[in-house]
C-alpha cells in the first residue's frame, strides 16, 4: 500500500482537507480486534502535500487490492484459529455472516449445532460410505469407481465432469456461486473454496476469486468501493465520526453515507432531492407550461418567440389560430386588432375568462425562474471548481518551475500558490452545495441570514480567485524578480493561510459551514430571545450577489 503521503496527496487535490470545518473526531470502538489505525498521520511538508500539523484526525483508510486480500485472509485465519476449524469452513461462515468476525463468534458459541446446520458445515456424511463397489453419479447416472467420485462433506457421489459443469454454470451465473450447495436438491451441505480450486477451470477460478474478493467489501458495513469510474480502491470507514467526506487515492472525493460527491455541510437528503430535481421531468414540464401554449386542435405544445399573433401548427396538423385567444385565425382580421393584437382576447380577459390559465402559467414561470437562479449558480461554481483543478495541475507540472526561474525562488517557497488553488477548489465545492441548500430553505428569516453568510463567503472567494487568476499572470511573464512579487506573496498568503487565525476566506467559509451544519440555529435563538424580551428583532443585511439568470417545438408565426 502507498505511504500516508500518497494518500494525503489525493486528499489535497480533491477535498481540501476539511480545513474550514474540522475540529477533531470521536474515537471509534468496535468489538473486532486488529482494526486499522485511524490515528493522526504525520507527513513531510513538500510541494505535493498541503497538510500541516493542524490537520484533523483521519477517520478512514484507503485500501488497495493487496490490502483487501490481506485483511480478508487475516479474518479467515482468525476465525479458523478461534473456532478450531479449517480455513475453508471459516470462509463459508464469514460469507454467511457478511464477513463479521464478531457475529460469527457470537453465533457459533451460542449454538454451534444450529450454525452448522444453517450454514451447511456438516460434521460427517449423511449417506453410507461405499464398501468398494461402483457408485453412480447423481447427475449423469454413469458408474464410477469410488476413487473417481468427488463429494463434499455430505458424501453424495458425483463425477468430476459433472462437478466441473455444475461449478462453471453457477460461476457464470454470478456471485451466487459463493453460497453454492451440494448438487443434490435436498442436501444443505456447502461447497467450499477447495472444490472450486480443484475442479474449476482457470477462467472460472479467476471469476470466482474476483467475486470472493468483492464480497469482502460489498457485504461489509464498514467498507465501500470508491465510486469513481475505473477505480478499484476501497474505503474502510470509522463509523461514528463527524464527517462523511472521504477522498480516495484516485483523487475522487465522495460522501461515505450516500456515495455522491462530497457535499459537506449540506445533508444527504438535500443532495438527493437536488440531484433528482436536476434529472427529473418536472422542470421540463414547468418550462413547457411557462413558455408555450397547446395547439387548440392537436394539443401539441407550441412556443412563440417572435413575430405576430398568427400561428400555424406544424404538419400534419397545420391548424391556424390566434396566439392570444387560441381561436381559429379565420375569425380574425383588421376588425379584431390585426396581426399584433386581439380585441376578443382583451375583452375576454377583462371578464376573467383567462385568469386561471394565466395564473398557472405565471406560477410555473416564477417556479422555473427560481430554480434556474439556483441551478445556474450551482453549475457555475462546479465549472469554476473544475477549472481550478486543471489550473492546479498545470501549476504543479509547468508554471511553478517557470516562476522559480523568473523570480529566483525555490519551488518549495512557491507553495503558497498551490495552497491558494487548493483552497479555491474546496471553497467552490462548499459554495456550490450552498445553492442546493438555499433552494430548499423555506424560512424567510433564516433565508436572510443564510444569504448574508453566503454573500460574504462568495465575495471573499471571488477576491481570492481573482488574485490567483489575474494578478499572478503578471508575474508569469515578468523579466526578473521584483519587490512586487513579495507583496503579492504576502497578499495571497493572507487570503489563504491555514495557520493564520484571521485568514479572510477561511473565516467566511468557517462561518458559513458552521451555520449550515447547525441548521442556522442562531436565527432561532435570536428570535426566541427577541420574543422573550418583547424587543423588536433586528434584521440581517441581505447579500449573496443574487441575479436572474431552447429548443422550439412546433409552430411558426407568419
Amino acid at each position: 500500500m502507498d505511504s500516508d503521503d500518497g494518500m494525503l496527496d489525493a486528499h489535497d487535490l480533491e477535498s481540501g482537507e476539511d480545513d474550514f470545518y474540522s475540529g477533531g473526531t470521536d474515537d471509534y470502538n468496535d468489538s473486532d480486534a486488529d482494526e486499522p489505525d485511524y490515528g493522526f498521520v504525520e507527513e513531510d511538508v513538500d510541494d505535493s502535500a498541503m497538510v500541516a500539523s493542524h490537520r484533523s484526525q483521519i477517520n478512514y483508510v484507503v485500501l488497495k487490492e493487496e490490502d483487501i486480500r490481506r485483511h480478508q485472509q487475516d479474518d479467515i485465519g482468525r476465525v479458523a484459529m478461534v473456532l478450531s476449524i479449517s480455513e475453508v469452513e471459516a470462509s463459508i461462515l464469514l460469507l454467511h455472516y457478511h464477513w463479521s468476525v464478531s457475529k460469527v463468534h457470537d453465533e457459533w458459541f451460542a449454538d454451534e449445532e444450529r450454525v452448522r446446520r444453517t450454514v451447511g458445515i456438516l460434521e460427517g456424511p449423511v449417506i453410507p460410505t461405499p464398501d468398494g463397489r461402483e457408485l453412480t453419479c447423481g447427475i449423469c447416472f454413469e458408474s464410477f469407481r469410488p476413487e473417481e467420485i468427488v463429494s463434499v462433506a455430505c458424501g453424495h457421489p458425483f463425477c468430476p465432469t459433472c462437478w466441473t459443469g455444475y461449478i462453471s454454470t453457477t460461476i457464470n451465473d454470478g456471485p451466487g456461486c459463493l453460497m453454492l450447495k451440494c448438487p443434490d436438491p435436498s442436501c444443505p451441505a456447502a461447497v467450499g473454496q477447495d472444490m472450486f480450486e480443484k475442479l474449476a477451470s482457470k477462467e472460472d477460478k479467476e471469476k470466482y476469486y474476483r467475486y470472493f474478493l468483492r464480497s469482502y467489501i460489498e457485504d461489509n458495513r464498514k467498507m465501500k468501493w470508491c465510486p469513481a469510474p475505473g477505480c478499484e480502491h476501497a474505503i474502510d470507514f470509522a463509523a461514528g465520526t463527524g464527517s462523511y467526506d472521504v477522498s480516495c487515492l484516485c483523487s475522487h472525493s465522495f460522501c461515505w453515507n450516500c456515495t455522491e460527491e462530497a457535499h459537506r455541510p449540506v445533508d444527504c437528503d438535500t443532495v438527493a432531492q437536488w440531484i433528482l430535481k436536476n434529472s427529473a421531468e418536472s422542470e421540463n414540464m414547468n418550462w413547457i407550461l411557462a413558455n408555450s401554449k397547446p395547439c387548440p386542435k392537436c394539443k401539441r405544445p407550441i412556443e412563440k418567440n417572435h413575430g405576430c399573433m398568427h400561428m400555424t401548427c406544424t404538419p400534419p396538423c397545420k391548424y391556424e389560430f390566434c396566439w392570444l385567444c387560441l381561436n381559429a385565425w379565420t375569425d380574425h382580421g383588421e376588425r379584431t386588432g390585426g396581426f399584433y393584437a386581439c380585441n376578443r382576447y382583451e375583452a375576454a380577459k377583462q371578464e376573467g375568462l383567462y385568469d386561471e390559465a394565466e395564473k398557472r402559467r405565471e406560477m410555473a414561470k416564477n417556479s422555473l425562474e427560481r430554480y434556474t437562479h439556483y441551478y445556474e449558480r450551482w453549475a457555475s461554481n462546479q465549472t469554476s471548481r473544475q477549472k481550478a483543478m486543471v489550473d492546479l495541475q498545470i501549476m504543479r507540472s509547468e508554471k511553478l518551475e517557470k516562476l522559480s526561474d523568473i523570480h529566483r525562488t525555490p519551488e518549495s517557497q512557491l507553495k503558497f500558490i498551490t495552497d491558494a488553488l487548493l483552497q479555491i477548489i474546496e471553497c467552490r465545492r462548499v459554495l456550490k452545495w450552498t445553492y442546493a441548500y438555499g433552494y430548499y430553505l423555506p424560512d424567510h428569516d433564516k433565508r436572510q441570514f443564510f444569504e448574508y453568510l453566503q454573500g460574504e463567503a462568495e465575495s471573499g472567494l471571488e477576491r481570492l480567485h481573482k488574485c490567483v487568476e489575474k494578478e499572478l499572470s503578471v508575474f508569469e511573464i515578468a523579466e526578473g524578480p521584483s519587490d512586487d512579487f513579495n507583496h503579492f506573496r504576502t497578499k495571497l498568503t493572507g487570503l489563504t493561510s491555514h495557520l493564520c487565525l484571521n485568514s479572510i476566506t477561511k473565516t467566511y467559509f468557517e462561518n458559513l459551514v458552521k451555520a449550515l451544519e447547525n441548521g442556522l440555529a442562531d436565527v432561532d435563538s435570536q428570535a426566541a430571545s427577541s420574543k422573550s424580551t418583547n424587543s423588536k428583532p433586528s434584521k440581517s443585511k441581505g447579500g449573496g450577489g443574487k441575479g436572474k439568470g431552447s429548443s422550439k417545438n412546433g409552430g411558426s408565426s407568419s
